[in-house]
């Protein structure tokens, strides 16, 4: 294995679960829990696909993608934050929506090629030694994007007035409420936050990372990755990059070590036979419904310091959160 190579297709990969990951924490920390991501992801996977070939430019590909995705979100939102439905069941059903409407509307796609976003060198940056051809070479520009995009998104929740809003409103609206702070605008600007970045992640794969249209396995369930790794990074932006990132190169080193084997069909102990590869490909899924049964405990959430708030509607004039 080159481990080169592994680390750069990591950082490609693990763009897609930056953006997700994002997207839901700003969501959760505004208290609205979203399981609708794999549905967004796919909606804007097949949207910007789509546009890109029918425009002929991948940007508005791009904004389209987003907007999917963030239009798709406000219908979470709506359910749950003005009805104040059960949002696990709002977010499922999410995920029902979106995928039936990309595989509706994604129809006759596969095999097409649109114009994608672009790839290219950082000047300089790449010709650093290893740290170069990892980070700063044959990058699409949505990975260098994701290098700044985190900080930044770690930066605004922790250190600017509106990320206290928006902390506030996910600890102890009642409170944010009594400050003027206008709950209920708020959550549906994050929750419509959180849908846009989905939407960008399911552009990522579709007009950079993995180019193409292929229905339903296009995000080939990152979009509960990415609710997973929100709940291993304990809500914060540079934690959730890394676990992307991490995640990432775990997935192109799995096939790395699973190529020789099935190619060749050996069974030296040396490669991985085919049994053992499929279960490697499980271990992060797993990892994950790990991450959700114990995440959903109220008293495993206070320890791995969840928004107060979380999944509870706010009613105005209620005594409590």
């Amino acid at each position: 294995m080159n481990l080169e190579i592994i680390l750069h297709a990591g950082l490609a990969t693990g763009t897609i679960l930056l953006f997700a990951a994002i997207g839901e924490i700003f969501a959760e920390r505004a208290g609205i829990l979203n399981l609708g991501v794999e549905g967004m992801m796919l909606l804007g996977a097949m949207a910007g696909f789509s546009t890109s070939l029918a425009t002929n430019n991948a940007w508005l590909g791009l904004v389209t993608a987003v907007l999917a995705g963030g239009v798709l979100s406000l219908a979470h939102g709506l359910v749950t934050i003005h009805f104040q439905a059960d949002q696990v069941v709002s977010g499922l059903s999410l995920t029902f929506l979106g995928t039936g409407l990309a595989l509706v509307f994604g129809e006759g796609l596969t095999g097409q090629t649109p114009p994608l976003i672009p790839s290219f060198d950082i000047p300089g940056l790449a010709a650093i030694p290893f740290i170069g051809p990892v980070f700063f070479e044959n990058h699409s520009l949505l990975v260098y994007v994701g290098y700044l995009f985190t900080p930044l998104a770690w930066y605004y929740i922790n250190r600017t007035r509106p990320g206290m809003h928006l902390r506030a409103v996910g600890e102890k609206p009642s409170a944010a409420d009594t400050m003027g702070i206008n709950v209920y605008r708020l959550r549906y600007f994050y929750v419509f936050v959180g849908g846009c970045l989905a939407g960008l992640a399911g552009a990522t794969i579709s007009l950079a990372v993995s180019p193409g249209w292929y229905s339903d396995q296009t995000t080939s369930g990152q979009g509960w990755i990415a609710v997973g790794l929100v709940i291993f990074a304990q809500w914060d932006p540079l934690k959730a990059a890394l676990g992307g990132y991490l995640f990432g190169a775990l997935r192109r080193g799995i096939l790395d070590l699973q190529g020789p084997a099935l190619l060749l069909g050996m069974t030296n102990p040396l490669y991985i036979n085919s049994n053992f590869s499929f279960f490697l490909k499980m271990t992060p899924y797993i990892l994950t419904i790990l991450a959700l049964v114990l995440g959903s405990r109220a008293a495993m959430k206070k320890r791995l310091g969840a928004p107060a708030a979380l999944g509870v509607p706010y009613i105005r004039g209620e005594r409590g959160l």
